[in-house]
């Protein structure tokens, strides 16, 4: 279960950084509306990522570039509904933050008064400026550096990060530049894990790693990817814990089959009728037969 305080109050950002002091691993997965929010909510896990994965695994766009900021929003405002206990982070999608500050701070601070308590951003040192300022209006920063999806046409698409000469040392100076610029966490993605060993090593603010090893603060996974849901074969850093595509298809397909057989609905999912309004029916019809 999560290392939640046990006041039963929401878990804060200063609870992750005592989690990270104390070497409690931090739990965050993602949640896109209400359902996914309240099963992962009841897990236990510590934050929920309103992600822009959302373009992926809800809306079928082929990666998250088509996410715009109304999108986010939307989703936002439903896992906000469900009163998560766990830390709520929103994804800033593609272009809501890389215009200027002044526009970075108007959507991230659009993004809170819906109910977000962070939000998350991709890049290095050229963010630097951004992440400033949102932190100068008080709106809570998480880093995320690594294989940032958002950054997929510079990559060349979905590649581990950090290998080549000089990368690696290149994404430890931009960490530490990101923790200057006041960010209360990192997202490491798709790095070596001696690298993002090294990097958690460095900082005093916790790693979140997703394909970056064992050695971060915590790890982040996607709901549909731990779940099975998507019919695809996930990525090497994925460990999915349930076929929940094909449970989900069965359950359905079950269900289908009963009402195709006439086995559903049954007495038990139907309602019945009061003895007045079945005397009232036998009078109204009576009526019509006399006439």
């Amino acid at each position: 279960m999560s290392h939640a305080p046990a006041s039963g109050r929401g878990i804060t950002i200063p609870d992750l950084q005592r989690m990270r002091d104390e070497g409690r691993p931090i739990v965050m997965t993602t949640a896109y509306d209400a359902p996914t929010a309240w099963i992962a909510d009841a897990s236990g896990v510590d934050v929920l990522l309103i992600g822009d994965s959302v373009g992926n695994v809800c809306l079928g766009f082929e990666n998250t570039l088509p996410v715009t900021l109304a999108m986010m929003a939307h989703h936002l405002e439903a896992v906000v509904r469900s009163r998560p206990r766990a830390l709520v982070v929103v994804d800033m999608p593609y272009l809501s933050y890389h215009l200027g500050c002044e526009d970075a701070v108007r959507n991230a601070g659009g993004l809170v008064r819906l109910g977000a308590q962070g939000v998350k951003l991709e890049g290095g040192a050229r963010r630097v400026p951004v992440i400033r300022a949102l932190v100068d209006a008080e709106i809570p920063v998480m880093g995320h550096l690594g294989l940032t999806p958002q950054s997929l046409n510079r990559m060349g698409g979905y590649k581990v990060q950090g290998r080549e000469a000089g990368a690696a040392v290149e994404l430890l100076e931009d960490a530490l530049r990101l923790q200057d610029a006041g960010c209360f966490s990192l997202v490491l993605e798709g790095v070596p894990a001696e690298l993002a060993e090294r990097v958690t090593q460095e900082l005093s603010i916790p790693t979140i790693g997703i394909g970056a090893g064992a050695a971060c603060s915590g790890q982040v996974l996607v709901f549909h990817d731990i779940l099975g849901l998507i019919p695809t074969t996930p990525p090497k850093f994925v460990r999915t814990y349930m076929n929940g595509f094909e449970a989900l298809r069965e359950a359905l397909a079950r269900w289908g089959e009963d009402v195709r057989g006439g086995r559903f609905p049954g007495p038990q999912e139907s309602y019945i009728l009061p003895e007045p309004a079945r005397e009232e029916l036998r009078a109204w019809k009576q009526r019509g037969q006399d006439d």
